[in-house]
């Protein structure tokens, strides 16, 4: 437990000295001593430098090894119906560097998931330059829920990743542990650690992709994911717009989108992204009817928010996804606009501020805080 505590403070906190650490743990000069000892000899950590401590010797100074072991995070993205589904794949180290990234389209209509994660883990290492054997957490995001009970994926629309088995399958092959998570869970991860919900109590991630929405709840750094591992899937919201029942996706996912840019007589590009950022760059030129594109797509999603807003109350909404990430400041601050007309409490809005592939970077600190807690926890024991 010496151990443990004396390692979890370096990963936590980067290079210290035995000095440091000894005030951290309260441990003594020999245990402290004796830990470090113990936790070099393991190739946990090692001496990166000295610093002057006074009169005496020069202080050695600790840091994890970064070679002790990897994470690999993948994210698969469904890119919509006429587009192959996209892999990210990133190798990052015990010290959190990012040692390898790769991207690549995998037919899933033909290529088996096992096989096709398999294929990609081996690739990205050796991307990375990395070896294989030290792989400790291999962590995926894919859009669907993941159910733990049954250890299977619900509402997942890439081919192949709902049947039964699949999960375990991953780990068998792979022989690792395999972590997966719906990839709007995974980028309000990433908001949390890089973007808009650093300094936040709790925040609501409204997540407007290519291919669907999502909604992500994150409650002071924990993510509430229901029952079956469905909250937040926003997109089946049943709602009622002039006298008929629509889903909120219907409403707001990409498809609508483009039929409402089209109807405002605003150029369509072939993604809702595209769409999306040339409306916003016309709307901040003052265009009226790309004015007005935005104000109604922002009253669009002020009505399913509203819902959000009234039973969670958070204290801020962070609009992200590709859409939301095209749109900017200028989509939220529509949705502010909005949502201050129809929600009964208030709430801030703000964008994205995680610009790279959130569900990737979400996977990524999913894994390594994965590899560190089984260290931790290998070391905690006998």
């Amino acid at each position: 437990m010496n151990d443990a505590a004396a390692l979890s403070h370096v990963l936590e906190r980067g290079p210290l000295t035995r000095g440091e650490l000894r005030d951290l743990t309260g441990l003594s000069k020999p245990t402290i001593s004796e830990a470090l000892r113990r936790l070099t000899e393991a190739r946990l950590v090692s001496v990166v430098g000295y610093v002057s401590a006074g009169p005496g010797p020069n202080a050695e100074v600790y840091a994890v090894n970064p070679d002790a072991a990897y994470a690999v995070a993948l994210s698969v993205r469904d890119r919509g119906a006429s587009d192959t589904p996209t892999v990210t794949a990133a190798v990052t180290d015990l010290a959190g560097t990012v040692r390898g990234r790769l991207e690549s389209a995998v037919d899933f209509s033909r290529t088996d998931p096992v096989a096709g994660v398999v294929d990609t883990v081996e690739a990205v290492c050796k991307e990375a330059g990395v070896a294989r054997e030290p792989v400790a957490q291999v962590q995926i995001a894919v859009a669907g829920s993941y159910d733990p009970r049954g250890d299977v994926l619900h509402h997942v629309e890439v081919p192949g990743w709902g049947r039964p088995g699949l999960i375990e399958e991953l780990r068998r092959r792979l022989g690792v542990p395999v972590g997966v998570d719906n990839d709007v869970n995974l980028a309000a991860v990433a908001e949390r650690a890089h973007g808009a919900g650093r300094h936040a109590e709790s925040f609501a991630l409204l997540w407007l992709g290519e291919a669907g929405l999502g909604l992500a709840i994150d409650l002071g750094g924990g993510l509430l994911r229901g029952a079956r591992g469905g909250a937040g899937e926003i997109g089946y919201m049943p709602m009622n717009v002039a006298a008929r029942r629509v889903a909120f996706q219907d409403l707001v996912g990409g498809g609508a989108l483009q039929e409402l840019a089209a109807a405002h007589g605003l150029p369509v590009a072939p993604t809702a992204a595209g769409t999306m950022a040339a409306a916003a760059e016309r709307a901040a030129e003052d265009d009226p009817a790309a004015n007005a594109f935005v104000n109604e797509l922002a009253g669009r999603i002020a009505i399913g928010l509203s819902a959000v807003v009234a039973v969670l109350d958070p204290p801020l909404v962070v609009i992200g996804g590709e859409v939301g990430q095209a749109g900017g400041e200028l989509l939220g601050s529509a949705v502010a606009t909005a949502l201050a007309e129809a929600a009964p409490l208030d709430t801030t809005i703000a964008t994205t501020l995680v610009q790279d592939d959130a569900a990737l970077l979400g996977a990524q600190e999913a894994g390594r805080a994965s590899v560190r807690e089984t260290i931790l926890s290998t070391l905690g024991r006998p």
